[in-house]
């Protein structure tokens, strides 16, 4: 499903995020790739979806070369791409419901598709009594759920999950984990970043180790080797 060949990011000031970096995910795979800070975690997950591109090599997802997709192309891919992040990006003024709505109708979803969607993503990820609440007025674990419950609700192929538990408690990050799990479950390929070694051990799935823009390590079983 998704392949990168040979991708170096080399930015202006010269340095190097990304050095000659291959490896590729297969549909409902639970990757985690894990790394300190700079190790290019986050610019491979960008390369995905477009907001960075190779200086040379290719991001390839199933056939098509993401760097050359026109930008109409690009919407219709990051419409199959959700996207988590460990700041949540909900929308203060608007409610659970209507931060969750709000991303349905960007993608041109009926009113009757979202009366009906919203509610039933929001037991997924048990939030279903939290509707009508605002973002202030939930704990940073119940702000991350219902982040996860708007990049699942269009039914997307992939979920990205870039540091979701970086701001949480031991209890909330389980939580999160285990939502990401029985979506994954569900068939939807999921690839995290993190630097949480209880998270690493709680998937228990391939992992991949970023050291200097390269990868270190890919192993199968689940280890934590940084």
């Amino acid at each position: 499903m998704i392949y990168y060949d040979k991708v170096t990011r080399v930015y202006p000031d010269k340095s190097v995020a990304l050095e000659n970096v291959s490896f590729g995910v297969e549909p409902k795979e639970f990757v985690t790739i894990v790394g300190h800070s700079g190790a290019g975690k986050t610019t491979l997950m960008k390369m995905l979806i477009a907001e960075d591109r190779p200086t040379t090599g290719s991001v390839f997802f199933e056939s098509a070369d993401i760097s050359r997709l026109s930008k109409r192309e690009v919407s219709k891919l990051r419409r199959r791409i959700g996207t988590v992040f460990q700041d949540y990006r909900l929308i203060p003024g608007k409610t659970v419901y209507e931060n969750i709505a709000f991303a349905m109708e960007a993608s041109g979803r009926t009113d009757a598709e979202i009366a009906s969607d919203v509610p039933h993503v929001l037991e997924l990820v048990d939030l279903g009594h939290k509707i009508w609440n605002f973002p202030k007025e939930l704990s940073g674990g119940e702000r991350q759920r219902v982040a996860i419950a708007r990049a699942i609700v269009t039914q997307p192929d992939i979920i990205l999950a870039d540091e979701p538990t970086g701001n949480l408690d031991p209890t909330s990050t389980y939580e999160i984990i285990r939502i990401l799990q029985k979506i994954n479950d569900l068939g939807t390929t999921i690839i995290l970043t993190t630097h949480n070694k209880g998270v690493v051990d709680t998937v228990k799935g391939r992992v991949l180790t970023m050291e200097k823009g390269r990868i270190a390590r890919d192993d199968k079983d689940g280890k934590y080797v940084l």
